[in-house]
């Protein structure tokens, strides 16, 4: 089973671009993609949900790709969406991993919305940006600080700083990609940014911002800003794992995190990046989050 995106009508008129695909009968695991990004699934975690048995959906965050903006969003309002996709594909109890970008969004679903998920797993996300104890930027790669630096800066800084990093995504080809990202790669992940990782990434990245920044712009902020919920008020379970080697977020970010969310089983592994988590270690988290939601 897969599916081109199609459109979901949020209360407030706006329009949420969804797909699927894995096992369309299967036990339904909601992905959140990173910063930026699409709703595009890759292609190995897909055949791994059609042999686990899981029912894969992903949608555009709002700017990006085909769904609305919704200007001034908290992380915390991801939440109301993952409910309407839930209404609308009939769906009444699912689990939700997210990556990167798509990390806190998911803590937000598992803290907002614990009558309907069963499990959730955080992959790299970054912590929240007024984190206590927490130096938000040390062990980041520069590129990331400039971009997280021009939040500060306003509007106009900001949006220059996206614009130039989204013409060098939209002129790179999968072999440039090492090149464009080069201050934030670590080891592990320059070891496995070629061939098929490459050119996912550059594809779902593309779909979310050729046409607009909002998404991008949007997502940036609200990390910048209060997230909207609480970490200690997550009940669900929640699979937690962070690379010592990442750069895009830093492991301070990780070690942070573990130690705030409770009842957490956090992995901070010594031999993972940021990209590794996407290309080595989702067949795991899709068997975690199938265990729990028998249970």
């Amino acid at each position: 089973m897969a599916s081109h995106p199609h459109p979901v009508t949020t209360a407030d008129g706006r329009v949420l671009s969804v797909r699927e695909a894995g096992d369309p009968v299967g036990v339904p695991v909601l992905v959140l993609n990173g910063t930026p990004s699409s709703s595009l699934l890759y292609e190995p975690n897909v055949r791994d949900a059609e042999e686990k048995g899981i029912r894969l959906i992903s949608y555009d965050r709002p700017g990006y790709a085909r769904s609305t903006r919704k200007r001034g969003r908290a992380v915390a309002d991801c939440a109301e969406d993952v409910a309407t996709v839930c209404d609308a594909l009939g769906i009444e109890r699912l689990c939700v991993w997210g990556i990167s970008g798509g990390g806190p969004h998911a803590l937000a679903v598992a803290a907002l919305l614990p009558e309907r998920v069963a499990a959730a797993a955080a992959l790299a996300p970054v912590a929240p940006f007024d984190a206590e104890g927490l130096d938000w930027y040390e062990g980041m790669g520069e590129q990331n600080v400039v971009e997280f630096g021009a939040v500060f800066e306003g509007e106009e800084a900001h949006l220059a700083v996206l614009e130039r990093d989204r013409q060098e995504m939209l002129s790179a080809t999968p072999e440039e990609l090492a090149q464009a990202w080069r201050t934030l790669l670590g080891p592990s992940d320059r070891e496995v940014l070629s061939g098929r990782i490459a050119e996912f990434l550059l594809e779902n990245i593309r779909i979310g911002i050729e046409e607009s920044l909002d998404g991008w712009f949007d997502d940036d902020l609200a990390f910048a800003r209060p997230w909207g919920f609480d970490l200690a008020s997550i009940r669900v379970p929640v699979l937690h794992w962070q690379g010592e080697q990442d750069r895009f977020v830093p492991f301070g970010h990780g070690v942070w995190l573990s130690e705030r969310i409770p009842g957490v089983d956090s992995r901070l592994t010594s031999e993972d990046g940021h990209l590794t988590l996407y290309e080595w270690r989702i067949p795991e988290v899709h068997a975690w989050l199938l265990e729990r939601f028998a249970s």
